[in-house]
Formats: C-alpha cells, sequence, structure tokens
C-alpha cells in the first residue's frame, strides 16, 4: 500500500508554492539568462513528462501514481532507459525552472525538499507493488536504470 495519499501533481503545486513564497523573500536582480535558464528546464520537464506518459499509454498501461496494482505492463523502453521515474524527473526540472524563475537560491533547495518527499512517500511504495507485480523482470530493470537520473 502507498504510504502517500496525495497525487504527486499536489505534491508539485505545493512546492511551487512554497518555492514562491521564500523567493519573495529572497529575489535576486532577474536577467535575461535566468529567463532562458528558466525556459530550458521547464522544457526539459515537460518532455520528460510527456515521453513518460506517451510510453505508458504506447504499452496500455495505467499512468496513475497512486494505483500501481493496476500496471498491466512494465515499461523499459523509450525515456524508461534514461530514468524508472521519468515523470518524476520531469515534475523536478519543472520545479527547477521554476526556482530559476523566481530567482531564489532558497527556493530551489525545496526541489530536493520535493524529491526526498516523493522518493520516500511515493516512489518506495510503488517500487514495493512494482516488485509484487513483474518480480524479477522489475528487479533486473531496478539494477540497470537509476531511479531518477
Amino acid at each position: 500500500m502507498l504510504n502517500n495519499k496525495i497525487p504527486p501533481i499536489i505534491i508539485v503545486l505545493f512546492f511551487a508554492v512554497l518555492m514562491a513564497v521564500i523567493a519573495h523573500y529572497s529575489v535576486i536582480d532577474f536577467t535575461t539568462f535566468i529567463f532562458y535558464v528558466a525556459v530550458i528546464l521547464l522544457t526539459i520537464g515537460c518532455i520528460f513528462c510527456i515521453a513518460g506518459v506517451v510510453s505508458f499509454r504506447l504499452a496500455k498501461t495505467t499512468v496513475n501514481p497512486n494505483k500501481p496494482d493496476q500496471a498491466s505492463a512494465l515499461v523499459t523502453t523509450g525515456v524508461y532507459k534514461i530514468s524508472r521515474n521519468p515523470m518524476y524527473v520531469g515534475f523536478a526540472f519543472i520545479l527547477a525552472g521554476w526556482g530559476v524563475w523566481l530567482t531564489s537560491l532558497w527556493a530551489l533547495l525545496c526541489v530536493l525538499g520535493f524529491i526526498c518527499y516523493l522518493t520516500w512517500f511515493q516512489i518506495i511504495p510503488e517500487e514495493r507493488a512494482l516488485l509484487k507485480i513483474f518480480g524479477q523482470g522489475y528487479s533486473d530493470y531496478k539494477s540497470r536504470v537509476k531511479r531518477w537520473l
């Protein structure tokens, strides 16, 4: 059973708001360079998220992170050769882009909080569920591909 009952997208929004509040009190001068870095991080994040969803759709398996027991296929191709959690990697890049946009190093620290929270309350329970469903196949996959990047 998952420890986290909150959908990851809600967690992303929570950390985004927390980052905005922190940034409000720790603003740095904004430059064009920062704008481009933020856009690049946001773009990379969106690509990871979309690629993850597309891979799941092509495999005709669930995208719902709160119901890993409904997974009907172990997806190990495409972006899943790079990361076992590309959608979560995408969310982290999006939050990093947001932190850069906010021009706050303190707000950027929230990305680490997001990664720690999601690892502990979402990913580790998902991994337990997937190991029960896919057994040695998932165990082999875990040994080949990193959890994040």
